[in-house]
């Protein structure tokens, strides 16, 4: 088995950058990369220097905890001209889009510190003992969230920050107290181990635990980490083919772990008749959403839903092309984009383009194709497949009382779904939205999915096949994916963590049920 490259607070990362000039480091940069160079990581060295981390990390102060991810997004902002240059080389996202992403992946560390000095996360519950208890006498009875301990993030190619070393599950792995072992994306390997360096830096100035943070590279040495028993957890981001199989995977284990994989989503948007007439830019706006980030985004729709003979009007001028992020994902658009081009009963509106350049690397205009709800049915198996890229499929229906049932059929599983209505026509789509909400993570009543807020409110995640567990990877609400319920009865207070104890010394919100109270059960229902 190969050996994977690893870095942490206290193991440095291997630089194999020669496209990019060292940068100037710190001292402990230079001293982790360093010891990386003298020393040869194994996936034992790794899992047990994650677990040895696992009780100091999560014993930490929510104020040391708070201020190490503030660190970590300080240094990130720091870094950021060095760090979005190789991202742009890396995968040829535009440097707006990934400055944009920086700032999204900073500002989301520091809302989780917020986060974990408020507390109210821990959910902590006390329920003092009371002889007179309804149903018997009660214990002393304490319950608390506590970390699961070593989590493994597969890093996603599409995010190179959001969604990779310090995204999204990342920063809540180490928001919830879990050490953390990150299998970096082979389609930014140097992004990916500079990342890794300045995150290491920042957690070793803040004090935080050896081990606590790590940084792997491979398949093989990925896939041997997840079977580990010290690995309590696991996040991914990408295909469901993958993801699917990792999920099996970690299923499978002699212990299973949660598994919370993000995996593909065709996320449709349906219009109605006032809708297509309220809204002129109705269709310009549709195409720069499919368009963004040239299509390879997880929310964005795939499906347009229109009414049949309703005017669009004419397909904007399409947007420049735009490289895809590495050759493998290139060809695998156009292999898709040939087979819906070629399903029966396709019209296409934007035929777009496919050019290959003299290294493989794709550059695609967005193609838009349209065909009746009845097509669609009849083409399923060549049409509904996500297509990761510039490709969107205009849908023409003719009765807004179908769409429910076409929901439930073939869309059973999506990260959002989208909804254009008029307020004159609520009463009509009532059955939709249901629908709607059946099947997805977020609905949209307006706009585009593409764009996720990072919110305490924010849902990202929905039924299978979106995700393997109906989780969401964005918001605050994402901590609690890594931490799981542990009641203390009877303990004494000198054993109890500090969120349960009386004396509050982390300060936590703390839900206490007084002696007595069971005698007035049902009395809320006459205030109702």
């Amino acid at each position: 088995m190969p050996s994977p490259r690893a870095s942490s607070s206290n193991a440095g990362v291997s630089r194999h950058e020669p496209d990019f000039p060292a940068p100037t480091a710190r001292s402990a940069t230079e001293k982790l990369t360093a010891n990386r160079r003298s020393t040869t990581m194994t996936i034992d060295t790794v899992a047990a220097s994650a677990a040895a981390a696992s009780a100091p990390f999560a014993a930490t102060d929510p104020g040391d905890r708070a201020s190490a991810l503030i660190a970590i997004a300080d240094a990130v902002d720091a870094h950021a001209d060095e760090l979005i240059q190789i991202a742009i080389a890396e995968t040829g996202l535009t440097a707006p889009r990934l400055a944009g992403e920086v700032r999204r992946t900073s500002n989301q560390l520091r809302l989780f510190a917020e986060v974990i000095v408020d507390g109210a996360y821990l959910d902590a519950r006390i329920d003092l003992a009371d002889p007179d208890y309804i149903i018997g006498p009660r214990p002393d009875v304490r319950r608390v969230l506590e970390p699961v301990g070593p989590v493994l993030n597969f890093g996603a190619s599409n995010f190179p920050f959001a969604f990779s070393v310090i995204g999204g599950d990342s920063a809540a792995a180490l928001a919830a107290g879990c050490p953390l072992i990150v299998k970096a994306h082979p389609g930014h390997p140097a992004l990916s181990r500079r990342t890794a360096e300045i995150v290491a830096t920042a957690l070793e100035d803040s004090g935080m635990p050896d081990g606590v943070f790590q940084l792997i590279e491979g398949q093989e040495p990925g896939i041997e980490l997840l079977k580990d028993p010290r690995i309590r957890a696991a996040a991914f981001t990408g295909s469901t083919h993958v993801g699917t199989l990792l999920a099996n995977i970690a299923a499978s284990r002699p212990q299973p772990i949660p598994f919370y994989g993000e995996l593909g989503s065709v996320n449709p948007a349906y219009v109605t008749a006032g809708a297509v007439a309220a809204e002129p830019d109705l269709l310009s706006s549709f195409v720069a959403s499919v368009a963004g980030s040239a299509g390879q985004l997880c929310t964005k729709p795939g499906f347009l839903f229109v009414p049949a003979g309703a005017e669009l009007g004419d397909a904007p001028e399409p947007p420049a092309e735009h490289r895809l992020l590495n050759p493998g994902i290139g060809g695998a658009f156009e292999e898709r984009r040939r087979t819906v081009l070629g399903a029966g009963g396709v019209t296409v509106l934007a035929e777009g383009g496919v050019r290959i350049d003299d290294v493989g690397q794709r550059y695609a205009t967005p193609t838009i194709v349209e065909i009746t709800l009845a097509d669609l049915r009849a083409q399923r198996d060549a049409l509904l497949e996500e297509c990761f890229g510039p490709l969107s499929i205009v849908v023409r229906y003719t009765s807004l009382d179908d769409l429910p049932a076409v929901q439930r059929e073939l869309f059973p599983g999506n990260l959002t779904s989208t909804l254009h209505s008029t307020p004159d026509e609520a009463a009509d789509v009532v059955e939709l939205v249901n629908a709607l909400t059946e099947t997805s993570g977020r609905v949209l009543f307006a706009g585009w999915p593409t764009g996720v807020s990072v919110t305490s409110a924010m849902q990202h995640g929905g039924p299978f096949p979106a995700t393997t567990t109906d989780a969401t990877s964005v918001g605050v609400t994402a901590i609690g994916r890594f931490l799981r319920g542990v009641a203390y009865q009877s303990a004494p207070q000198e054993l109890l963590p500090p969120p349960l104890q009386d004396a509050n010394p982390w300060g936590v919100p703390q839900r206490i049920s007084e002696p007595g109270l069971s005698q007035s059960w049902g009395s809320l229902l006459g205030a109702y």
